[in-house]
């Protein structure tokens, strides 16, 4: 039937012998209603994707420049369907290790060892960003007991995580990057006991360490003073960092922008270069 906004309207006696039609079990082979869909033809296929979704997304990933991730390999698909439901590592010795953990804070949730358990089944579950924290290291004063309990904290956790990583196989396309905003000075604050004394903020000079997915082993880049207080060789400016980790990555940080107060902007400003002496 034709629109109401139609200019060609059906008549009563049309409608109604229309109706008639209908509800003797008329058939009109040719009309939409009687004709079984049918899938659209993808035009272009990448063998990405397997639908036109896919199709429509990879479009819109090629027209950014960007590549997606390639599909899973059956290993990581099993194990996926494994391990969703029990959270245990695929090894039987593997799952006595961890059932036979005595250490307290591995099991106990929101501690920084628990949370580097955790860390390690989101990456095996192909999570992209993992952030972990652990706070309190602003140790103008208390230091030397306060920092013993802090290194306890994440030492051996975190030598964990890698080797779980390693262990896996995945270290090879993980990015560990352990750091903080600033460093601190190497002379003492506060109470100057030997029991009790801190370290004030020092933004000119701290270390980060960095590991897997490209990155050189067992090298250090740079070095200070004799007092830790000005750098001697190898400055590394955060915006160099930034370009080293965006490699790693995949992204050419000199191209990834973002717009601002008219302009485009760099991650990485115009003078970000990457750390070529840290990769391998």
């Amino acid at each position: 039937m034709p629109p109401p906004d139609h200019p060609h309207q059906l008549s009563k006696t049309q409608k109604n012998t229309l109706k008639q039609w209908v509800l003797q079990g008329g058939k009109y082979e040719g009309h939409w209603a009687f004709i079984p869909p049918e899938k659209a033809r993808i035009v272009g296929s990448s063998k990405w994707g397997e639908n036109a979704i896919d199709s429509f997304i990879f479009k819109k990933l090629t027209e950014a420049g960007l590549t997606p991730q390639p599909e899973a390999s059956r290993e990581t698909l099993l194990r996926r369907l494994s391990l969703d439901l029990t959270g245990l590592p695929p090894i039987l010795d593997e799952q006595k290790i961890f059932l036979n953990d005595k250490s307290p804070e591995v099991k106990k949730p929101g501690s920084y060892a628990a949370n580097c358990l955790l860390a390690r089944r989101l990456a095996e579950r192909d999570v992209r960003f993992i952030q972990l924290f652990h706070q309190g290291w602003d140790h103008h004063g208390g230091l030397p007991k306060a920092l013993k309990g802090q290194c306890s904290d994440t030492d051996h956790p975190t030598a964990g995580l890698l080797t779980d990583l390693k262990q896996r196989g995945m270290l090879e396309d993980t990015l560990l990057v352990w750091g903080g905003e600033f460093g601190r000075t190497t002379y003492c604050q506060g109470k100057l006991t030997r029991e009790n004394y801190g370290r004030d903020h020092h933004p000119k000079c701290f270390s980060m360490w960095m590991a897997g997915a490209g990155i050189k082993k067992g090298i250090t880049i740079g070095k200070t003073d004799d007092y830790c207080y000005n750098i001697l060789e190898d400055p590394i400016h955060v915006h160099d960092l930034n370009a080293t980790i965006l490699h790693l990555l995949g992204v050419d940080h000199e191209r990834l922008t973002y717009r601002f107060q008219g302009r485009q902007f760099r991650l990485t400003d115009v003078h970000g270069k990457l750390i070529k002496k840290a990769l391998s």
